[in-house]
């Protein structure tokens, strides 16, 4: 996981740079006045401080669109089962869910490496996230009354695509 390409180790170079010249400033500056000594400790201070500031800022800059746009799929999720309007029994119930997913791949795996039809699968019920999935089933205890389970296909880092993949359905329990 973690920021793709080469931002990365270019960023801990920086780092390192930055260290080196925090060290050297410091040695240069210690003690002495002489004008030569203390105009390159400065110099090494100012070199600290831009490797720094881009050692942090690199890896931003260079994967920055990835995190401001989110990416589209052309996958189509329907939920089998429970079907609309099931009235299911048991105090609680056991609900089995069970879920299509038409062009797009559940991966076991996440990524910041966005794929437009590949993800994972969330499941709410009630509004509340009860799985992070990478099957296309699952099962929960509900208490009488009636939900909503919600099942969403999701990017490799567990955000939305844009426009969410979203289907729901609405169930009854009774006891």
């Amino acid at each position: 996981m973690g920021i793709p390409g080469l931002a990365p180790f270019v960023a801990t170079g920086l780092l390192f740079a930055g260290m080196g010249a925090v060290a050297g400033a410091y040695v240069l500056l210690q003690g002495r006045t002489d004008p030569l000594r203390r105009a390159a400790g400065i110099g090494l201070g100012v070199v600290a401080f831009g490797c720094f500031g881009l050692a942090t800022a690199m890896p931003l800059v260079i994967h920055a669109t990835p995190t401001l746009t989110r990416p589209a799929t052309s996958a189509r999720l329907e939920i089998l089962s429970p079907r609309p309007g099931a009235v299911l029994r048991g105090d609680p119930a056991t609900v089995h869910i069970a879920l299509r997913l038409e062009g797009g791949r559940i991966v076991p795996f996440s990524s910041l490496h966005l794929a437009p039809n590949e993800g994972h699968i969330h499941l709410y019920v009630d509004g509340h996230l009860v799985a992070m999935s990478t099957a296309l089933g699952a099962q929960f205890t509900a208490v009488p009354g009636k939900h909503t389970v919600t099942a969403e296909f999701v990017a490799v880092d567990h955000r939305p695509f844009r426009p969410r993949l979203l289907a729901s359905v609405e169930f009854v329990v009774r006891p």
